[in-house]
């Protein structure tokens, strides 16, 4: 039971919240110790972030890159839930958030606070995503652009990414269970949720509440393989329960709690922190994904079967995975509505488009004509497949089963849109299906 504290006096109890609290909402640490340098260090997974297509514009340098591999902590940084205190003033609550003390605040109204602390947990690490450069934040993301294949400056104003936005708690013993919640620790190893953040006490007289923006996760059907299939979006509190959507991504009113469902990543799993999306893959299924070796593989396999240019005859080659942005002479072309690849050419523009649409030589539809690019970020890839199809209208090549599955998930977009989107490059879709079949014309000798 959660005792009230009297207006004038600040009254806590200890209570046993490991076992209170389900084991889905054990809590986090911080961050900044360095990765174990072992022989074979325990991968938990890795995050890698939508729309890079392998490397951030600038590289990836330190904390912020496009992609990071989580592994097993030299020490865990774990915390769990330890004791609650009511509290009746603010000045109380500041006295109690101590730079060495792990706590979560919930103001509920100017005279009425609660904070949990939390405790060293040995058999957890914590790591911590947001927009914040400080050194609590394992993984620094900024908004994403999408089609830009670049990022919003991470201290923009604008930016609707939180500094402190999540965190990830994985079992330092195997199977090594990756967990998500909502909101990370600051600096001062506090997590404040104010009087117009959305919390509520649940029914075994704990606190939870969420983030302003919300983290959003989306569990697919089947986990990451050839024969899955989107999940649903649901939303993550601060204590790790799975909850439906808000009607909009900042709303006041909670969505219902769903008990089925739990905030245990699973390979595949989708997290959006409105402004970036990350997706986590597990060690076991990196090991399924294509190598950049295999990658490479496909692309020299495409150019040694010399395609051609329909029209202008001339042979058509796909550039390196590292050649990214400017586009060489042989690359290949093609008119997204209709799957045709060409060599580029500077006929067929339909001026009823103001220029923007071309006409193909070879079935007569017009529609966008962009260059082609491999897909080079292999943990976007669902299988090993032959590179056959592409994203339209951005133009982003890769398997069948990998186009086809992307396709089908829409992307969390502003406070209550979704869009389904490039991976590779984070273009929204376009057409009946987002992606085209590709149609190469062979060598004619």
């Amino acid at each position: 039971m959660v005792l009230e504290s009297s207006p004038e006096a600040v009254s806590s109890q200890s209570l046993d919240l490991r076992r209170a609290c389900p084991k889905s909402s054990r809590i986090y640490p911080s961050p900044g110790d360095s990765i174990l340098l072992t022989k074979e260090p325990v991968k938990y997974g890795e995050l890698i972030v939508l729309g890079y297509n392998g490397s951030l514009p600038n590289g990836d340098k330190g904390r912020r890159r496009s992609r990071l591999a989580l592994f097993k902590r030299p020490k865990a940084n774990g915390v769990k839930p330890d004791v609650i205190h009511h509290i009746s003033t603010p000045l109380v609550s500041k006295a109690l958030s101590n730079k060495g003390q792990h706590s979560i605040s919930y103001t509920l109204s100017r005279s009425h606070s609660v904070i949990v602390e939390y405790t060293h947990d040995s058999e957890t690490d914590m790591f911590q995503i947001g927009r914040s450069t400080e050194s609590m934040i394992d993984f620094v993301v900024t908004d994403t652009t999408p089609g830009a294949n670049s990022a919003v400056d991470g201290q923009s104003a604008q930016s609707t990414i939180s500094r402190f936005a999540c965190r990830v708690i994985c079992e330092r013993n195997p199977p090594y269970t990756a967990r998500i919640f909502a909101a990370g620790f600051d600096a001062s190893r506090n997590i404040f949720l104010g009087e117009r953040a959305a919390k509520w006490r649940t029914p075994d007289g704990l606190m939870d509440g969420l983030t302003t923006n919300g983290v959003l996760v989306m569990h697919p059907n089947g986990g990451f393989s050839e024969d899955s299939t989107p999940g649903v979006w649901r939303e993550i509190s601060v204590c790790g329960n799975v909850y439906a959507l808000r009607d909009s991504r900042s709303a006041q009113q909670r969505g219902k709690l769903v008990e089925s469902e739990s905030n245990v990543l699973q390979d595949g799993s989708l997290i959006d922190l409105c402004g970036a999306t990350l997706l986590w893959r597990t060690s076991e299924g990196l090991l399924r994904t294509p190598t950049l070796q295999q990658l490479e593989a496909l692309r020299q396999e495409i150019n040694a079967a010399r395609p051609q240019c329909p029209v202008g005859f001339s042979t058509l080659a796909f550039p390196s995975l590292a050649q990214r942005g400017v586009v060489e002479k042989k690359q290949p072309w093609v008119y997204v509505n209709c799957g045709h690849v060409h060599g580029f050419h500077n006929w067929g523009f339909r001026k009823e488009k103001g220029g923007l649409e071309r006409e193909c030589p070879m079935c007569r539809r017009s529609g966008p004509y962009v260059p082609l690019w491999l897909g080079c970020e292999a943990g976007l890839y669902l299988d090993a497949g032959r590179p056959t199809h592409a994203f339209c209208p951005c133009g982003h090549v890769c398997s069948a089963k990998t186009v086809q599955y992307w396709a089908q998930i829409p992307l969390p977009h502003g406070t209550h849109a979704f869009h389904a989107a490039c991976p590779f490059c984070g273009t929204w879709l376009t057409g009946q299906q987002g992606f085209v079949r590709l149609i190469f014309q062979g060598p004619l000798d």
